[in-house]
């Protein structure tokens, strides 16, 4: 799974809907846990294998809260709650690192979000439970759930199903804010546009060539098309440029070339071959389920498991 882009936290992983714990930890041994520093607390994990799959056949909030919170009390006991019982809540986008949304969580919208992989909240103006999604169905399936240093602040790392803000942008941190030099703020970008949408390097590259694939539709005659189209007008170049960049790449190694060589043609490896997965309209996004999807499995049993080429 890609890093979260947060500092100091300690992991917990989404447990399956049927248990808390794993069958060898104990209560008192998830509370020892629980106060280590930067603590890692396995839990178990909540798997979904497309991004459509939704936990929605999971037990009534009722139900797992009288049933089951205390057997979380430890984990939940160890937080820093606010004088309201709340911590500050993060949906997280697995894959891009984007912050999908802020809430806030109270004991029981965790206890909830770790025995079912939906992630849940406390509504202040509701002065209640809220699990994103169940009014619009665009859920948020939690993967890995992470709390801060001070353990004052929860992320929940997620997929997301469909948009995360109201205002159906995919998530709710789309204007972006610049102080020119002896200027004012300025703010830009809108919920209808994902031109200002918070990246992480990938997807912003990935960006940037879905923008250039779509300019090159328009190149006028006599205007001299970029590199990026270039290659998407070309196959046989794109296809050429990856299998080059793979080589180069080997070399470094093969040569002993050093890091910075290696780092350099593993950039120009990735980005053709991004290029390439764009013109057959595969998205990074689909990439990266398919490596998770493969986590925790033996390659060799993963390569044995694939269908036959045709």
């Amino acid at each position: 799974m890609q890093s979260a882009f947060l500092h100091c936290t300690a992991a917990l992983r989404v447990a399956p809907r049927s248990r808390i714990f794993d069958g060898q930890q104990s209560a008192q041994n998830c509370a020892s846990l629980c106060t280590a520093p930067r603590a890692t607390v396995l839990l178990g994990r909540f798997k979904t294998t497309k991004r459509t799959d939704v936990a929605v056949s999971a037990a009534p909030a009722s139900v797992r809260a009288e049933g089951e919170i205390d057997r979380m009390s430890p984990f939940l006991d160890s937080l820093k709650w606010d004088s309201n019982g709340l911590v500050v809540a993060i949906a997280q986008h697995a894959d891009t690192g984007e912050v999908l949304m802020q809430a806030f969580a109270d004991r029981n919208a965790i206890n909830e979000t770790l025995q079912t992989g939906l992630a849940t909240f406390y509504s202040r103006s509701r002065k209640g439970r809220w699990c994103k999604g169940e009014s619009s169905g665009h859920y948020i399936n939690v993967l890995d759930v992470y709390i801060d240093c001070d353990r004052d602040s929860i992320v929940y790392l997620s997929e997301p199903i469909g948009p995360a803000c109201h205002t159906n942008a995919p998530t709710c941190y789309f204007t972006q804010i610049a102080l020119p030099e002896g200027g004012a703020v300025e703010e830009a970008g809108n919920h209808h546009s994902q031109d200002n949408s918070p990246m992480t390097t990938l997807y912003a590259l990935e960006r940037t060539i879905k923008q250039r694939r779509e300019a090159a539709l328009t190149v006028a005659p006599g205007e001299k098309p970029s590199w990026t189209a270039k290659l998407i007008n070309n196959p046989e170049l794109c296809c050429k440029k990856v299998r080059e960049e793979a080589g180069e790449l080997c070399q470094t190694w093969e040569a002993n070339e050093g890091k910075e060589r290696a780092a350099s043609e593993a950039a120009d490896l990735i980005y053709h071959a991004m290029v390439l997965l764009n013109v057959q309209d595969v998205s990074l996004g689909e990439v990266c389920a398919v490596l998770r999807s493969r986590f925790g499995t033996s390659g060799i049993e993963e390569k044995a498991s694939r269908a036959p080429k045709k």
